[in-house]
């Protein structure tokens, strides 16, 4: 049984990274591989020799002697019944990072209702290509680092639409930005899906994230951004005139307000070391209170049915996140988890740990992030080490896995969505951004190691 479900995954994994070619969405074997994972551990309980704690991050001992259902008073659990209890961890975990990100979204969406992303470009007053490069790209850092670097990559193109009439130089800045939100993310908790997995399991605190990888994250993004500028793409005065366009008078504020309520995420978990996402969803409600208030609409306690919540600004958000992306992570957490149950990735990561040490499988798995997406990559990764919070094994994973993607424009969310927004092709990327990017990861990589 446990052929079938490496085979399951393996195929389901090759069906999600040929999405484009299949033209099968790659939620759907993402979903189809976890209830087929979990479906053949349900099936070949008994013939399992090796079961692991995922609470305690060891093997149960003695797995393979335990009976299938409890009996009596035995001591201890059957195997019934570490099944029933690993799945309800895992579960409860995977819904942490879900409901977290819905309400990331949501805050991002409330924003976006009131057009609080136009704010940004005021800021933006040059004609110079250097000069925008350096302001989009050290804008995608920051954005990305507060609200994911796949949101700040669709506000920098969008404003880059109204900036930018050239599609050839619009598509260099926006491999650049991809670059630039990628490394952004990497350093913050909130700021790529991955790091806010490692952050809600315990494997990194924010402040010391923020601390090992901010520096790193930094030249990762500053060193191709300073070589691109030499470049004679970025060299001279962009055509045409500034378009001036009119902000909705609440954008700043509601901007303000969004952001600064994801950055109290991590103050609240701080404060009352409860999980993010219970923060996150406070956050929510205060934001959608301040909206619901400015779109001037009326509450009743002893209404049974307001008719026109459909209009508001918290509806209108809640209708417009991507619950796609949300059962694509769903279904690759929980696959994941079904291979780590058996204990099947933990021995992979020991063989390797022994083969090549952590730091170079790190490193490659950095490499391989540009191929394969990052979320299964850093969930496997958790599953392999057994090291202690803030064990500088987890950091150097947020940043590889953050970071590395960037050498593919389908190596993460920023590239594969800028390539729909902007129409870059592979090798388009490949051949002009990729090296940039590459120089980048290395560069970090090498900052990162000197600070250990």
């Amino acid at each position: 049984m446990e052929i079938f479900i490496v085979a399951t995954f393996v195929l389901g994994y090759a069906a999600i990274t040929l999405e484009h070619v299949l033209h099968v969405d790659k939620l759907i074997p993402a979903l189809i591989m976890m209830a087929a994972c979990w479906a053949g551990i349900a099936f070949g309980l008994d013939a399992f020799p090796n079961w692991f704690d995922s609470h305690h991050g060891v093997l149960v001992e003695g797995f393979k002697n335990l009976p299938l259902h409890a009996e009596g008073h035995h001591e201890g659990l059957s195997k019934s019944q570490w099944l029933e209890n690993t799945l309800l961890h895992h579960f409860g975990k995977t819904s942490e990072i879900l409901f977290f990100l819905i309400g990331a979204m949501t805050i991002v969406e409330i924003i976006d209702h009131f057009n609080g992303f136009q704010t940004f470009k005021r800021v933006i007053k040059t004609k110079k290509k250097a000069t925008l490069l350096w302001l989009v790209c050290i804008l995608g850092f920051v954005l990305s680092a507060i609200i994911d670097n796949l949101t700040a990559t669709i506000v920098l193109i969008t404003i880059l639409r109204k900036l930018v009439k050239d599609t050839e130089l619009r598509m260099w800045y926006a491999g650049m930005i991809i670059i630039a939100a990628n490394a952004g993310g990497a350093w913050s908790p909130i700021g790529d899906v991955t790091t806010t997995m490692l952050w809600m399991n315990k494997k990194v605190s924010a402040e010391m994230l923020t601390l090992y990888l901010l520096l790193p994250s930094t030249v990762c993004m500053v060193l191709p951004t300073l070589i691109a500028s030499f470049l004679p793409t970025f060299r001279g005065q962009i055509d045409g005139e500034l378009i001036e366009e009119k902000v909705s008078p609440n954008s700043t504020l509601m901007l303000i307000l969004g952001l600064g309520m994801i950055l109290f995420v991590p103050v609240f978990k701080m404060i009352t070391h409860l999980p993010p996402y219970v923060g996150m969803m406070f956050s929510v409600a205060v934001v959608s209170v301040v909206a619901e208030v400015l779109s001037k609409r009326h509450f009743s306690l002893t209404a049974v049915e307001d008719h026109n919540h459909v209009h508001g600004p918290t509806f209108r958000a809640l209708s417009r996140i991507e619950m796609p992306s949300i059962l694509f992570f769903l279904g690759i957490l929980m696959t994941v988890a079904a291979l780590e149950s058996l204990g099947l990735i933990f021995n992979f990561g020991q063989n390797i740990n022994a083969a090549i040490g952590a730091d170079t499988f790190i490193t490659l798995l950095g490499i391989g992030s540009a191929i394969i997406d990052n979320v299964p990559l850093v969930a496997a990764s958790m599953g392999m080490f057994t090291e202690g919070m803030d064990d500088h094994i987890w950091h150097f994973i947020a940043y590889a896995a953050g970071t590395g993607g960037s050498m593919l424009i389908i190596g993460s969310a920023a590239g594969v969505v800028a390539m729909g927004m902007e129409k870059i092709s592979f090798f388009w990327y490949l051949k002009r951004i990729s090296f940039l990017a590459a120089i980048g990861y290395f560069a970090g990589i090498g900052v990162f190691l000197m600070e250990l």
